[in-house]
């Protein structure tokens, strides 16, 4: 046991020998290297001396300095070598793909980020777009027009808000669209001979040699544009076929909206009409308080007439549903909507930033509006301007039945039912934040329309996104429309284009117009035979 311990005690003494050699040949050998010169101000001024620390601190940096640079050298040479690499790999993957050996995985390394790719994309766009040869359709509903623009007009079939079949495009992209069409059409004629069919008897050509042009969009595709000029001759006409292709569609953002406790404060004003009003609660208590439950209603009432009424159907729907989210402001003051929207709007005392809904007596709303006025409007960013779907007059549209059938079956959007109110801009959703800082509505306008244009306009000039769009799930119910008087002469010109357009479509217009001529026919129909 005792020559165990023995042997054992001298072998670490030998191991803590060799540790202590180790160590002191380390030290020598990471010992800073000191020159002659150094040695020389270290000795002369001793350790403490600062023209001897000065000395090496230099020494020491310019030490650095080399190997920075001998490491930026080192960088930019594996930069030159990793970018020879990645060519090499592309021409071989290159290779393997036109032969069709690429193996399986590694497509995503075929990238093509050169321009000549970009090209190409562009290139098929064009091959797949209808312009250069014509493509099969399956009627003659597929066809898409084109519009035709001269330098000052254009002619459309799709009319917009303006209802104008010709106009001076009003939209500034518009505008700026055709203008740099045209300049690019001059640059290419007026610029070197590139095309000897194009250009054979070289002019000048200038803006007054436009004739006009052709113009449509495949929305998958691009816009293609065929311009013809002023030729040489009399007969001799330039033609140019520009397509201005679409790229690949690009993700912009990727988020979730919680809307569940997203609060609608939905504000009615009203003068007299009961009995419309009763219509309306019977499908605020169906969507509201039955499915959604997540709203307040502010009714904002002017004069005294039927006030009780009002006061008792509010009265009647908190009894039976216990829904006591109602506010009843009472105006002794002439009817204005744009005064009873702002009070309603300015009565929210609630600390939270309310989503204010303005709505009129004769609007249907469903749950799906509802969805969609919470996520198309968004405090500072965003305001939703829906179009609703006005319904004609029932007692026209279902004149060959003895009675219209119920409200529920009358939501139907057809060209023979209704219409896209496009030129109506009362029924919008935005927060009170927003409204409140764009000034609220022109409280000078009394009575029927134009404060909701007003409003409109404000919100265009600022720097807010308006969301305009069709909505599936608000309705108008025709009603009769009454045109006062004491209007003025534009305000009682837009009741009246109203009023002429709610009564039905122009084809069951026209029937009822033609309605004699129609049954004369019928009637010498039925003698021939």
């Amino acid at each position: 046991m005792f020559k165990r311990w023995l042997g054992l005690g001298r072998i670490g003494g030998f191991g803590v020998l060799l540790c202590c050699c180790l160590g002191l040949v380390y030290i020598l050998a990471c010992r800073p290297a000191v020159g002659p010169n150094q040695q020389a101000l270290l000795w002369a001024g001793g350790a403490n001396s600062r023209e001897g620390y000065m000395a090496l601190l230099q020494e020491r940096e310019d030490s650095h300095r080399h190997y920075i640079n001998s490491l930026t050298k080192q960088i930019a040479q594996l930069k030159d070598a990793l970018q020879e690499r990645t060519q090499q790999l592309q021409e071989s993957l290159e290779r393997a793909k036109t032969k069709g050996v690429l193996p399986l995985g590694l497509e995503s390394l075929h990238k093509a980020p050169e321009q000549n790719d970009l090209k190409e994309f562009f290139r098929s766009q064009l091959n797949q777009a209808e312009v250069s040869a014509g493509l099969k359709f399956s009627s003659e509903y597929a066809v898409i027009p084109f519009d035709t623009f001269t330098l000052r007009r254009v002619y459309q079939l799709e009319t917009g808000l303006t209802r104008h079949p010709e106009e001076r495009p009003v939209r500034k992209d518009r505008r700026d669209e055709l203008l740099t069409t045209l300049e690019t059409a001059l640059h290419v004629l007026n610029g070197p001979q590139q095309h000897s069919d194009i250009t054979a008897g070289k002019r000048t050509y200038a803006p007054s040699d436009f004739l006009q042009g052709l113009t449509r969009t495949e929305r998958d595709r691009g816009t293609v544009y065929e311009m013809l000029f002023k030729g040489g001759g009399v007969h001799d006409y330039t033609r140019l076929v520009f397509f201005r292709p679409f790229g690949p569609v690009m993700k912009v953002k990727s988020e979730r909206v919680d809307t569940a406790n997203l609060l609608i404060n939905i504000i009615l004003p009203l003068s007299k009409r009961a009995d419309a009003f009763r219509q309306f609660m019977g499908n605020f208590r169906k969507v509201c308080i039955n499915q959604d439950n997540v709203v307040h209603l502010t009714v904002v009432y002017f004069g005294r007439d039927q006030i009780d009424q009002v006061k008792a159907i509010l009265d009647r729907t908190t009894r039976e549903t216990r829904f006591r989210n109602f506010t009843l402001i009472q105006m002794n003051e002439e009817f204005s909507r744009g005064r009873g929207l702002e009070v309603g709007a300015r009565a929210w005392k609630r600390s939270q930033n309310a989503l204010l809904f303005f709505c009129d007596v004769d609007i249907l709303f469903t749950p799906d509006f509802l969805t969609s006025c919470r996520l198309n409007a968004e405090p500072g960013k965003k305001v939703y301007y829906p179009v609703l779907f006005s319904q004609y007059n029932p007692s026209l549209i279902y004149s060959n039945l003895t009675q219209p059938p119920p409200i529920e079956q009358q939501l139907v959007i057809q060209k023979d039912t209704g219409f896209w109110r496009d030129f109506g801009f009362g029924m919008t959703c935005q927060y009170r934040s927003d409204f409140l800082n764009i000034g609220g509505f022109d409280r000078s306008i009394k009575g029927w329309g134009l404060e909701d244009v007003h409003l409109y306009r404000k919100y265009l000039h600022s720097k807010l996104m308006v969301i305009r769009s069709p909505s599936r799930g608000l309705f108008h119910f025709w009603h009769e429309k009454h045109c006062a008087d004491e209007l003025t002469p534009d305000k009682y010109k837009m009741c009246m284009q109203t009023k002429a357009m709610s009564e039905a479509s122009h084809g069951r217009l026209g029937e009822l117009f033609f309605k004699q001529q129609i049954e004369d026919h019928l009637r010498a129909q039925k003698q021939r035979s």
